[in-house]
């Protein structure tokens, strides 16, 4: 970051230590928000990855469930003797019905872990959204220091404050 040189002429100004003890506090805030953002967003990904994982697994089960439905059609279309093919049929009916419960249960799980990265974007947003507005914030109030209008570190108080509260949303989600 460009660091701010305070001219001699404006030594005496009493908004000067104001304002750069407001740019200090301001970047600090900016930096817990920016870190906040970038965990943010990694949760997101890592939860995404593992319902990822979940719907391939999901899908590997259903295929299972398929084959062994394809095997009982197969079963009953050749089979001669139907005592032997009873024993293959009943081991390929808990096969089926086992791939069938199991695929229940994993959905379930690759459908919390979506709504969990859901969850993880949004308070992604947040936090991008509030990074946004805080480093908006940081250049008005540094502004002062070339212009010497009172303007921009109001505005740039607004728009810290506003990123601040959205940061702060982002947390309590």
């Amino acid at each position: 970051m460009t660091e701010i040189e305070v001219k001699p002429e404006h030594v005496h100004d009493p908004n000067t230590r104001r304002i750069g003890m407001l740019v200090g506090v301001v970047g600090i805030l900016l930096s817990v928000v920016t870190i906040a953002s970038h965990r943010a967003h990694t949760d997101a990904v890592i939860h995404r990855t593992e319902a990822n994982d979940q719907w391939t697994y999901y899908q590997a089960k259903k295929i299972r469930e398929h084959t062994s439905e394809v095997a009982l059609a197969l079963l009953d279309s050749l089979a001669v003797d139907p005592a032997k093919a009873d024993a293959q049929r009943h081991k390929l009916e808990g096969a089926r019905q086992k791939y069938l419960d199991d695929a229940k249960q994993i959905k379930l799980d690759a459908e919390a872990k979506d709504h969990e990265t859901e969850h993880e974007e949004r308070r992604a947003l947040r936090f991008d959204l509030g990074e946004g507005l805080l480093e908006l914030g940081l250049v008005l109030c540094s502004l002062y220091f070339m212009s010497r209008n009172s303007l921009f570190p109001v505005l740039g108080i607004t728009a810290s404050i506003a990123g601040t509260l959205l940061g702060a949303w982002g947390f309590l989600l």
